[in-house]
């Protein structure tokens, strides 16, 4: 920061005389600046300010996990409950169908965030969840999820909830990295994968009585909605992301936002990185074709294949139909659900702890490796020369 001020001070001095006035004006201001804020980063922003605001926003991570394995161990009881038990097709739609919905909710997911602000985005998230698991539609026809008899209703239910799911993460990620302090960005970050690692647990738990109660499915689907309406309400509470209001030209409410995350003494120091990241903004403008091609494909296609590595490597099956795989292992469903659970789980917090001490490139060679050779494990168990119970245990080590 410094070196940036004595580069600027070289340049007055080899500047003509005519331009003194106006570059000691803006060393003046930008020194000024400086020293208010020299004391400020020598100390970080206490946790408990931002804390609250980013556990409200996880919600809808939990909400994300929960609804990936909410079908997990009552698709059994679904199928029979609504008249597809043995049609493989439906099934697979009853599970899958949230994904399309996702997939349309994360291509509108920017967009909202950025013309409604990331308090509203979160909202309109939660309101297809409550819809789609809980209501009815206004003609009756259909009754979604929960209080569906038909597949139909299921469908279009699970879809609903797909779109929510889809606008959430997204509009999370970018939330918790604007309204936290750079010293826990990386920490808070992870509290997205943990909240997704516990609504993954709650799902999977709940859904345990279901082999003993009639119709707990529909108890199942039902419990989703109160985190949802959590989320709606709690977020009219939150601070909005001053990144966002400032953008919008709305400085003085970008300061309050921070002194309500920060602290007053952080205040001027946020707001000057805030005015520098909004200069380089507007200097370094990027087209779209330029994340196809040119200087920031490298970066896209290393994340977007990261992504994608992450998916195939089979994660989403696991949530989905573990229950159904470990019993035909014989391993009881209730076990391996919690298993799952707390293997998931343990990960997360590995990398909530590591994360801002080993930085995030060292965390994913080693994530990715771990991956490989889980895999080399399943694999292994599908060998012809493996049988029995070594084949049944290479193969449940590799999953978990």
């Amino acid at each position: 920061m410094w070196g940036r001020h004595r580069e600027a001070f070289s340049m007055y001095k080899r500047m003509p005389s005519r331009d003194h006035s106006t570059l000691v004006d803006d060393v003046e201001e930008n020194s000024a600046l400086l020293q208010n804020s020299m004391d400020v980063e020598t100390t970080n922003p206490s946790w408990l300010l931002s804390f609250p605001h980013v556990v409200v926003a996880t919600i809808s991570s939990l909400l994300f996990g929960y609804h990936l394995g909410v079908v997990n161990e009552p698709l059994e009881s679904i199928s029979i409950d609504l008249g597809f038990r043995g049609n493989t097709l439906a099934e697979g739609l009853v599970v899958s169908t949230c994904l399309g919905g996702a997939f349309i909710g994360s291509l509108f997911s920017g967009w909202i965030a950025d013309s409604a602000g990331r308090r509203r985005a979160f909202q309109l998230c939660a309101l297809p969840m409550i819809i789609g698991a809980a209501t009815r539609t206004l003609t009756s026809k259909f009754r979604f999820s929960a209080t569906t008899r038909t597949l139909a209703g299921m469908l279009i239910g699970r879809f609903l909830v797909g779109t929510g799911m889809g606008i959430g993460p997204p509009v999370a990620s970018l939330y918790l990295a604007e309204v936290s302090p750079a010293s826990l960005r990386g920490t808070y970050g992870s509290f997205i994968q943990i909240a997704t690692c516990l609504g993954l647990m709650g799902a999977l738990f709940i859904g345990i009585p279901v082999r003993e109660i009639a119709g707990w499915w529909r108890i199942c689907f039902w419990v989703s909605t109160v985190p949802a309406g959590i989320l709606a309400f709690a977020m009219i509470f939150c601070a909005e992301s001053p990144h966002w209001l400032y953008k919008k030209g709305r400085s003085a409410e970008a300061e309050a936002e921070f002194e309500r995350l920060l602290g007053g003494s952080h205040v001027k120091y946020a707001m000057l990185e805030l005015s520098k990241l909004d200069r380089g903004d507007e200097a370094d403008t990027v087209k779209l074709s330029e994340l196809l091609r040119g200087r920031h494909f490298r970066v896209v296609y290393i994340g977007s294949t990261l992504f994608a590595l992450q998916q195939l490597s089979g994660i989403n099956a696991v949530f989905y139909f573990s229950s159904s795989v470990f019993k035909s292992a014989g391993v009881p469903s209730d076990v391996a659900n919690a298993l799952i659970g707390v293997a998931n789980l343990t990960g997360s917090i590995v990398a909530m702890l590591l994360m801002d001490k080993l930085g995030r490139k060292l965390l994913l060679l080693w994530s990715f490796f771990g991956m490989t050779m889980s895999m080399v494990l399943q694999v292994a168990a599908a060998n012809s020369y493996v049988s029995g119970s070594g084949s049944l245990y290479l193969s449940v080590g590799g999953m978990l």
